[in-house]
């Protein structure tokens, strides 16, 4: 029996059923009659496995369709195809794509060559393959489009073949397929129309289209563009829709909708839900849109993966089957010979395509990418007629992990935090508070070293009954800190304090804390500045610091207060030369800290208070390079921050600290030192003193500065047990949120956070109020995630007080449910080894062996010639490969391990790509790991102790790893040697566990035992049970041995089968798989990259290598050994026939040259540079075009990378060193270049100075600024633009302003830059840039380092040196430094230059419009330091030719066509064109909008010309001229209608100003317009008028009624201008003739632009005086109503809308200011002054007032 699949008229719902229920299962389950399917019944099955013809019945008939007719076809419905007919796979659904220009290369060589013949054949073999319309396009710039649209059609109806299916017309240009269309019988499709154009023009297009009967797809454009989300599709579609069904009456049968198919799998984010997008939008139209249907270029999907037609059909596969069959796509632009059905895919294929089509994994991209290059390979591995290269796996299964049990105890609530292993800290004993019984020799000697003037009181213990013995009192040395603090912790959050510098800034800026008094008298001849050392008040100004102590303890209800000594180390205090007096300045800070809990304590006992030791990170990083050119180097060790945190620790528990907290943390090396110091002090004193640790991640990554995350800096300090953790500093609390959940989800104390008042504003301040800042703490509290609370940087008693009272009603985190311990791993991120699945899905830690000398002969070779970067190069391909660790081993007898160890270790901290993963340091001298291990801020693992040196040592080597936190691999070897059999392995593991554990106190789950993989299959029978005994050892010992890993080193178990990777591997796989998942091994040291899955090894080989490893026969070992002879043999025929194709792994290879260069830049890659470099030299002119090209194109990406937080400070300067590389790479040549020129010139080049300016691309002087001794992103700056041939003189740190200024001009520097960390740096630099400008230098001044600002250089330090000539520009970063120095020397400088200059007016505008956090002077005090103008000096201009009102009715449009400034314009309609195409005429060169700009110029050109000969617009204005003086008190003025009427006293009106109060950091006045006039007795005028542009509104009236609103806006914009001209031309007027006083001006129309003239013409309700009702007495004067017909609205804006005001000042004098905001003693004084009510006055001055209204 056959169906005839004809059409149906069946309901939508129906149709959706059919086709997703019915599927032919075969292609022979159809065949062809005519132009008509037949399917045969047997081949058509339903879901529910009814026949045909029972499930037939239950089909309704209705509704409606699209008729496709076929040249050939019938047009009776019952013979048409079912929709758009159904493929062989039964899909309604396809076109041909072959017949497109952009579709077919063949297809478009055939229609450029007019060979029209061919082209037929193709559109013929299209409708073979299934095509059911034909798509023809003839798209190309160098085609007649029209002509070939035409013929096509014209030859193809005459074809039969062709000609029997449909057409698709297909063009970018509407008429052409309109040519087209005309030309066919059938009724074709048209592609496309959209609201691009508009909607009026597309309903033009659309009705005729319905004219011509043609079907159209509508593409999901508008006139905002194409739409790329699912929301964007189905709006667009909506809307297209209702206007083609409701407004043109198109058939909606007739519309296919093209939402956009975009291309997915290109790696950035936002395009990875393109194909989820499409899907979803489609059904989503379709429901909403009836009977349209849906469309798409198929092929835009997969575009990222051209040149591989299996990987691309198998995407479309997998995205049509659910498009079509889930959503109803109906309709596509394909290859139809080439499309893969769904259930032909291969199942891991499909997996991949399913991944990547909805974006199911983030790794979706990568895999297929994997997969297209593995398919690439096997093609050309095939056409060579070559095995394949291995399979890419793909995402393994998880397989189940090993229970025993232990691994199954149920987690238990706890009473604690984890405690330290001391008998002090386990037993709770209290501190003694006896600091004098402590007489450990490294603790008298320190205070030994005291600079007290007298010895110190260090004990501070109380009576027993000092207090109640029941909490919440407590007693010192009777109560234990540890028990007192759980019980605060867990009944109520804690209140910790706030910053200490914001309240030392705040006490400044009230009372005088200069240089003076940071000295005191004890230091008052002190050598070097001591100002900005704060941590110095304690002994200089103690009762500052003690003031605020009490205030944080009386005000905030702190609980706990941290000590003044944030900076009080040997190495901080270097800065100041007071590394002696460390000692003293922890004891002072902590000791009236002391007294003022005591204080406190004493007047409310329950309420215990308590010193929180403050250690700081120091200013020197042990994770970080000060040098950009050397990794490895540092510039302090871990030995010195341990010694430089021993004695604070010592100074900090003497004045009597209870509590240590290492705060601020931003490389967690150098907390690690401090925990390490704590450590050793609680072990010489035998003290129980509880640690809290507080660590900083410095931006939204949420990382430390050293680049960990906050898990990761956790699992590094946990072995030091800290009672709390948590954040401080860097963020404020709404920005740490994330972090702090993420913290609050792993640490196992009570957790704390102290955030920031917010984020910093531009000028280094805080702006949340104590309410704002609680506010921000709320979500803590909600969430409940904290045990205690407090503030950072901008926090002061009083936002202490408001989170206090906020966090009341909230209770504090429940510490987490104890349960079983696991191995926390740590380097840039955290490892849960218990968590662990490795890349072949087992329950396996993978530890690289590649960066190990015994396991890579490669790695071996490049350590011994010190090349540490390649080196890093397989390091980070082990991590590629799926290491989880890596292992680091340089044992060698012609290698000092001891040195190359560290060196290795310090720069692979730096390689973000590497130290991703912990470490496991190797090496078989215990003081090489060591030596490791203190460069490591990570969790790392060493390998190995064993008690082959003895119990003692072994004791002490396993104590110092548990100081440090380490893991530590035990090796199953005693006394006697190592461990061969299955009990000596279990033997020697469980002795070496009972010591570690019990008597060492070294932490189970920390340790991993390799009861040592020894080698098989040598055919010595001792060794043939060597890997039974392995596997059955390691489940014994983990039977007995709780908590603890098994680890081995796999190479060595195959090692006689060395040299046959693919043996060796297949061995390990059937070793690991057992040893793993029976015996529960954790750990192993393996070659990622070669590991096999056991259902990859090959049959025969898996039975060979589990007969060998389990020694099960006889003859394994000569069975494998034949097998690895067949594999020898095979790998040498294949080497003698080429060998075989291998996966290309960095596609970025086959880029362009200019990409490659690039793409080595940004991902820091040297490995190809010099042969990259080389290839590109060859094709360019010049080797400085080449460092002008891609160089510089890959550093403006890492710019705006690293100015986006997308790479960090490590990437930038390996970038930097790539760059160095390539430009030391062309030097030579360039060299070369010059010398021939010179040789050309008739010169010598011998007498050539190679120092000679001209060798570089210019000179800059770097420097650190007086008082900051910070030069690290300096330097990165000095690194990067060396690497650019800039000479760049670096004069250190600490540099005056007179040294600035006398290297400056003694090197004659094209540019200086100025660097500082600290806040005082700030005002230095401002010192320097006034000294630049007293002296007359001309060099641009750069600004840089963490404190500053482009804010704060724009309001700051740029009004004191700015000019166009020599410009003060922030540099936000090191990587753009090098464009802001070639913008600044080279052609396009004035444009550049003019760009920054109008960004900082525009920011201090803003900044002073609009700041709240201010300081403001007084009215009177504002008054008394106003603009003193000396009017005998400098008098007033002379009177004016005309007193009184004139009527400016005589100005026509074309005479004020001159003074048009078109930049405003331009601006209106939202095109800016980017430098150095900024600004009219400018515009019209920028790549971007300079066509676009250009066309609307001429339009306005066009239209201004018709509005000029027209008259359609006039000008009228008014212009007012009176005698004027200020009043008495300086601050309105006064006018007079006539000299008579000033001499009587009789004003005709007064103008009332505002004045400035804003207070101000220099010595500048308080500006008021009152202060340009003269005084009473001197004869000053003033001047004012209003101007409008008349017939806009009328001519903007005509347009809408015509629906014009382009040219609607265009009126509007144009009459802007001409009153903006009017202005100008009228002001010029006043100047020269009607006042008169500026009469020998000669200025051009550009120069009037910039503002050149004598005086001002500010506006009411502008910066200079921002109250609006001064426009009513201006209209009162001036008559402006009246006279010129220029009204106010009741809200005082001028009708028309065209219009302006302005007054007039002429004295030279006056100049344009910002009022700022005011107080409300001059707001009553104003209003008083108005006679208006204050309610009325603060009103209208809402906007600028410096306080909340009433």
């Amino acid at each position: 029996m056959y169906i005839r699949m004809q059409a149906c008229r069946m309901p939508w719902a129906d149709m959706m059923k059919h086709q997703k229920i019915w599927r032919f299962r075969t292609k022979s389950s159809l065949r062809r009659v005519g132009s008509t399917w037949l399917g045969d019944a047997a081949g058509l099955r339903h879901n529910t496995s009814k026949p045909f013809e029972k499930c037939l019945r239950a089909t309704s008939l209705a509704s409606c369709r699209t008729w496709v007719v076929p040249r050939c076809g019938c047009l009776d419905w019952r013979t048409l195809l079912w929709r758009t007919c159904t493929t062989i796979w039964a899909f309604p659904f396809e076109r041909g794509e072959r017949c497109n220009i952009s579709g077919s290369i063949r297809f478009k060589k055939l229609m450029m060559s007019g060979d029209y013949g061919t082209a037929m054949d193709i559109a013929k073999k299209q409708v073979e393959d299934g095509a059911h319309v034909i798509d023809i396009n003839v798209d190309d710039g160098m085609l007649d489009g029209l002509a070939a649209m035409q013929k096509f059609v014209k030859i193809a109806v005459t074809e039969p073949e062709v000609a029997k299916v449909p057409f698709m017309l297909d063009a970018s240009k509407f008429e052409i397929v309109m040519a087209g269309l005309k030309w066919c019988q059938g009724k074709c499709i048209v592609n496309s129309i959209s609201l691009k154009v508009g909607e009026e023009l597309f309903k033009e297009q659309a009705t005729l289209l319905k004219k011509h009967g043609a079907a159209v797809v509508v593409m999901a454009f508008d006139e905002e563009g194409q739409a790329a989300t699912e929301e964007e599709k189905v709006r667009i579609c909506k809307r297209s829709y209702d206007i083609l069904v409701n407004e043109v009456h198109f058939p909606p049968e007739d519309i296919i909708f093209d939402p956009n198919v975009l291309t997915i799998g290109t790696g950035m984010e936002e395009h990875a839900n393109y194909g989820v997008d499409f899907i979803n939008a489609t059904k989503r139209i379709k429901e909403i849109c009836p009977y349209v249907k849906i469309s798409g270029g198929i092929s835009n999907l997969s575009f990222g993966f051209r040149g591989v037609m299996k990987v691309r059909e198998s995407i479309h596969s997998v995205f049509l089957q659910h498009a079509i069959l889930e959503s109803g796509m109906d309709v596509g632009i394909v290859n139809a010979h080439e499309m893969i059905a769904y259930s032909e895919l291969e199942d891991d294929m499909k997996e991949l395509c399913e991944n990547l089509v909805f974006n199911k994994t983030p790794e979706a991209t990568d895999d297929m990418l994997e997969r297209t290059a593995w398919e690439r390979a096997y093609l050309d591995a095939k056409k060579k007629g070559l095995p394949p290269p291995r399979k890419p796996r793909g995402k393994m299964p998880k397989l189940p992990r090993k229970q025993f049990d232990y691994d199954n105890i149920s987690p238990k609530p706890a009473a604690e935090p984890p405690l330290p292993t001391s008998d002090a800290a386990r037993n709770h004993v209290p501190n003694h508070y006896c600091n004098s019984r402590l007489t450990h020799e490294k603790i008298t000697a320190i205070r030994a070293g005291s600079t007290l003037p007298t010895p110190p009181s260090i004990d501070y213990a109380q009576p027993n009954d000092t207090y109640p013995e029941s909490f919440p009192h407590f007693v010192r040395g009777r109560d234990s800190v540890r028990e007192y603090i759980t019980s605060l912790f867990t009944n109520r959050i804690a209140i910790y304090d706030g910053a200490m510098g914001t309240m030392i800034q705040n006490y400044a800026k009230k009372n005088k804390l200069e240089e003076e008094e940071y000295r005191g008298e004890r230091f008052a001849n002190w050598s070097c500045n001591m100002k900005g050392n704060n941590d110095q008040l304690s002994i200089t100004q103690p009762h500052i610091i003690k003031g605020i102590y009490t205030e944080y303890l009386e005000v905030g209800g702190s609980d706990l207060i941290g000590t003044n000594t944030f900076s009080s180390t040997t190495i901080a205090m270097a800065d100041y030369e007071m590394e002696d007096y460390v000692y003293e300045l922890n004891y002072a800070g902590a000791r009236l800290a002391r007294e003022a809990c005591d204080e406190v304590t004493a007047r409310d006992p329950t309420k215990p208070r308590f010193v929180v030791g403050a250690m700081g990170p120091t200013n020197r990083t042990g994770s970080i390079s000060p040098s950009v050119e050397d990794p490895s180097a540092r510039n302090v060790t871990f030995d010195e921050l341990v010694d430089a945190y021993f004695q604070q620790v010592v100074g900090l528990m003497d004045g009597g600290a209870d509590i240590l907290m290492v705060e601020t943390i931003f490389d967690t090396l150098n907390a690690k030192a401090a925990l390490y110091a704590i450590g050793e002090y609680l072990e010489f004193s035998g003290l129980d003193i509880p640690v809290f640790v507080s660590g900083t991640l410095v931006d939204q990554s949420g990382r430390t500065l050293s680049g960990q995350t906050g898990e990761a800096f956790y699992a590094s300090i946990r072995h030091a047990k800290p009672m709390c953790v948590g954040l401080n500093c860097a963020l404020g609390a709404k920005h740490m949120t994330p972090f702090v959940e993420k913290l609050a989800n792993c640490v196992e104390c009570f957790l704390h956070v102290y955030s920031n008042a917010g984020l910093p504003n531009a000028m280094g301040g805080y702006d949340e109020t104590p309410e704002d800042m609680a506010v921000q703490n709320k979500v803590f509290f909600e969430k409940g995630w904290l045990n205690m609370v407090g503030g950072c940087c901008g926090s002061t008693p009083q936002h202490i007080k408001a989170i206090r009272e906020m966090s009341e009603s909230y209770k504090p985190r429940k510490l987490p449910d104890v349960g079983r311990p696991k191995m926390w791993l740590s380097g840039l991120e955290d490892l849960v080894v218990e968590d662990v699945h490795n890349h072949l899905g087992l329950p396996f830690l993978n530890v690289g062996e590649r960066c190990n000398i015994s396991g890579s002969i490669r790695f071996k070779k490049l350590m011994m010639s010190g090349d540490y970067g390649t080196a890093m190069d397989i390091a980070k391909k082990q991590v590629e490969d799926g290491a989880h660790v890596i292992d680091i081993n340089v044992d060698d007898g012609m290698l000092d391990g001891l040195a190359a160890m560290q060196k290795f270790v310090k720069i692979a901290v730096t390689e973000p790509e590497v130290a991703k993963v912990p470490f496991m340091l190797d090496a078989s001298k215990f003081e090489i790991v060591m030596a490791g291990l203190k460069w490591c801020q990570g969790k790392c693992i060493v390998n190995s102790i064993s008690l082959k040196v003895g119990e003692e040592l072994f004791k002490e080597q396993a104590t110092l790893l548990k100081k440090h936190g380490a893991a530590v691999v035990v090796m199953a070897f005693d006394e006697e040697g190592q461990a061969a059999t299955e009990e000596e392995k279990v033997r020697i593991c469980k002795r070496s566990y009972d010591i570690l554990v019990n008597e060492v106190h070294f932490p189970p789950e920390d340790i991993i035992f390799d009861p040592n993989v020894l080698t098989i299959g040598t055919g010595m029978e001792e060794h043939a049970n060597y890997g039974v005994d392995f596997i059955n050892a390691t489940k014994r010992i983990k039977e007995i041995c709780p908590y603890v890993k098994i680890s081995g080193g796999i190479s060595n178990l195959s090692f006689g089968f060395r040299g046959v990777m693919k043996i060796r591997e297949s061995i390990h796989s059937v070793f690991l798989h057992n040893a793993i998942l029976e015996s529960g091994m954790d750990v192993g040291i393996v070659n990622a990259h070669e590991m096999l899955a056991l259902s990859e090894v090959e049959p025969d080989i898996r039975v060979a290598c589990e007969n060998l490893v389990f020694n099960k026969t006889p003859d394994a070992t000569d069975v494998m050994l034949e097998l690895t002879k067949r594999e020898k043999d095979r790998m040498e025929a294949l080497k003698n026939g080429g060998g075989a194709s291998e996966v290309k792994q960095t596609s970025w290879r086959d880029l362009d040259v200019t990409k490659r260069l690039e793409h080595s830049l940004i991902h820091g890659i040297s490995q190809y540079v010099d042969q990259d470099v080389e290839e590109a030299r060859q094709k360019a002119e010049k080797p400085l075009h080449i460092i002008e090209g891609p160089l510089m194109d890959g550093m403006n990406i890492i710019g705006d990378l690293f100015g986006a937080g997308k790479m960090f400070l490590p990437q930038v300067i390996k970038s930097a060193r790539v760059m160095k590389k390539a430009v030391a790479f062309l030097i030579p040549f360039m060299e070369k270049e010059k010398r021939e020129k010179l040789i050309a010139e008739g010169k010598n080049p011998e007498d050539f100075d190679e120092n000679d300016d001209s060798n570089f691309a210019g000179k800059v002087l770097m420097a650190t600024v007086k008082g900051d001794v910070h030069d690290i992103g300096k330097n990165i700056v000095a690194v990067v633009l060396g690497c650019n041939n800039y000479k760049v003189y670096d004069i250190g740190v600490m540099c005056s302003c007179e040294l600035i200024l006398e290297k400056a001009k003694k090197y004659n520097v094209d540019v200086i830059g100025l660097s500082g960390l600290i806040t005082p740096s700030l005002d230095e630099m401002v010192v320097v840039a006034k000294e630049l400008s007293k002296g007359g230098y001309k060099q641009p001044l750069l600004i840089g380092g963490a404190t500053t600002s482009k804010m704060h250089t724009a309001v700051k330090v740029s009004p004191n040196y700015f000019t166009l000539e020599h410009p003060v520009i922030h540099v936000l970063d090191a990587s753009r430094s090098v464009t802001v120095v070639s913008s600044l020397l080279g052609e396009n400088k004035e444009e550049y230059v003019t760009d920054i200059m109008e960004e900082y007016d525009e920011m201090r505008e803003d900044y002073y419009a609009g700041l709240e956090d201010r300081y403001f002077m007084t009215f009177d005090q504002a008054k008394a330091q106003k603009l003193k103008i000396d009017f005998d000096a400098v008098p007033p201009a002379p009177a004016p030719n005309k007193i009184g009102v004139t009527l400016i009715d005589n100005v026509t449009l074309q005479d004020v066509v001159p003074y048009i400034d078109w930049n405003p314009f331009f601006q209106t309609w939202e095109l800016r064109g980017r430098y150095p195409n900024r600004g009219y005429p400018k515009i019209f060169n920028d790549e971007a909008v300079g066509s676009e700009a250009k066309k609307l110029f001429d339009d306005a050109q066009k239209l201004m010309m018709e509005i000029i000969a027209n008259k359609s617009m006039h000008l009228k204005g008014v212009v007012g001229l009176f005698p004027a003086n200020c009043t008495e008190d300086g601050e309105d003025v006064q006018i007079f209608a006539s000299e008579e009427d000033r001499q009587a006293g009789r004003p005709l009106d007064t103008f009332c100003m505002l004045r400035q109060q804003a207070e101000k950091e220099s010595d500048d006045p308080y500006l008021s317009q009152a202060d340009f006039i003269a005084p009473s007795g001197y004869k000053d005028h003033l001047g004012m008028f209003a101007v409008s542009c008349f017939g806009c509104e009328a001519l903007v009236q005509k347009y809408e009624s015509e629906h014009d609103d382009y040219n609607k806006i265009m009126s509007q914009a144009l009459a802007d201008r001409f009153v903006e001209a009017f202005a100008e031309y009228l002001h010029r007027v006043i100047r020269m003739d009607m006042w008169g006083y500026a009469q020998d001006e000669i200025l051009g129309e550009q120069d009037l632009l910039k503002i050149k003239y004598v005086g001002i013409r500010p506006a009411p309700g502008y910066p200079s005086q921002p109250d609006h009702t001064e426009k009513t007495t201006m209209w009162n004067v001036i008559k402006a109503k009246e006279l010129a017909g220029i009204t106010l609205s009741e809200s005082l804006s001028m009708i028309p809308a065209a219009s302006v005001s302005a007054l007039v000042f002429a004295h030279p004098e006056s100049c344009y200011f910002a009022v700022g905001q005011v107080g409300k003693d001059q707001v009553e004084s104003y209003a008083k002054r108005k006679n208006m009510d204050l309610p009325i006055a603060e009103r209208w001055l809402s906007p600028i007032l410096n306080y909340e209204r009433d």
